[in-house]
């Protein structure tokens, strides 16, 4: 099901969440004194007016608590479309047919964006073979995936990451920390001193509800990584006919503005390989409310260890949907397999 789409039974935003509350107010607070300034020099004075007088009807719908009920249905607007669009009255399933195929054209624009951010499916570079799995639960995701390489030095960063909640702001906030890191990775910062400039950076501008955990790999073509995890899923590391967890380093980025990230320094024989999962993989359900786990990875890893990564990666997704069987998949889903070449 599309995360914007989807009813949920929380109640909204005024009854669930007063920070949420307050800092969608600030927003809204902070984009009326903008308009207010610009008005007086601006040649479409009327459509801005009307504009203007949107975002204070928002702001007496977050006063009179009831910011986030359609005025058709009086039911909790849908959490994804809210969050594109803090104005909106009424829910997805009371908009026009015009205004709905508006709304699925902009996803459709999104999503072809956010594919472009992706490394490519399998390749090599320089004593390293990556292969990665990238799968939406609706039209956008919030799962960050992405490859950052140096040709000239062979050096590269790896990176596989899932920001909180789901649908359009969970993408936004995912396409924020992949210009983050394209950009701090030209700083030639070490990964510790990266992650604490992104920390920073996401604090100062995310959403106070709003986080990312994050596992990263810098490799050379010797074969050492120095790896960072920050609150994310322990990454698998297959060795000597076994798989070992890496736990965290440091907590997600985005809760706490002075946080520090520990690096653990790594080096891989060839063929030994690390393997990178969203917990849109260990975290899935079947029919019987079994969760899939992270020992059954292990095992798959343990068995097929030796396939080429297509294979492998291939061999993963086809136990999982025989697991998952006709239960509904609910959480985007990556997978990203970094192999010391041999």
């Amino acid at each position: 099901m599309n995360p914007l789409t989807e009813k949920h039974a929380a109640p909204p935003l005024a009854a669930s969440a007063h920070s949420h509350e307050g800092a969608v107010r600030a927003q809204l607070a902070d984009r009326r004194a903008r308009l207010a300034e610009v008005i007086p020099q601006a040649k479409d004075q009327v459509r801005l007016a009307l504009l203007l007088r949107e975002i204070d009807a928002a702001l007496e719908r977050i006063d009179g608590g009831t910011f986030g009920i359609c005025e058709v249905c009086k039911e909790a607007i849908e959490p994804g479309h809210l969050a594109s669009d803090p104005l909106v009255r009424i829910c997805l399933s009371h908009l026009s047919s015009e205004e709905q195929r508006a709304i699925e054209r902009d996803l459709e624009l999104a999503s072809s964006i956010q594919s472009r951010f992706l490394p490519k499916k399998h390749f090599v570079h320089d004593g390293w073979e990556i292969t990665r799995h990238y799968e939406p639960a609706g039209s956008v995701s919030g799962d960050y995936c992405d490859a950052i390489l140096d040709d000239d030095s062979g050096v590269a960063y790896f990176l596989v990451g899932d920001v909180s909640g789901k649908g359009v702001a969970a993408s936004l906030l995912m396409s924020q920390l992949h210009a983050i890191f394209r950009t701090l990775v030209g700083t030639n910062a070490a990964p510790n001193d990266l992650f604490s400039r992104a920390n920073r950076l996401l604090n100062e501008s995310a959403h106070t509800s709003h986080f990312a955990t994050l596992v990263c790999a810098k490799a050379d073509p010797a074969g050492n990584v120095r790896l960072i995890n920050a609150g994310h899923c322990p990454p698998l590391l297959l060795r000597a006919g076994r798989v070992e967890e890496q736990e965290s380093t440091g907590l997600p980025l985005g809760l706490f503005y002075s946080a520090q990230y520990g690096c653990t320094s790594l080096t891989l024989a060839r063929g030994e390989l690390l393997l990178f999962y969203t917990d849109g993989l260990n975290e899935t359900r079947n029919s019987q409310d079994e969760e899939y786990g992270v020992a059954r990875l292990k095992s798959l890893l343990l068995r097929g260890g030796n396939l080429p990564g297509e294979e492998l990666l291939e061999s993963i997704l086809k136990d999982l949907a025989s697991f998952r069987g006709d239960a509904p998949r609910t959480d985007d889903l990556t997978l990203m397999l970094i192999r010391r070449r041999g």
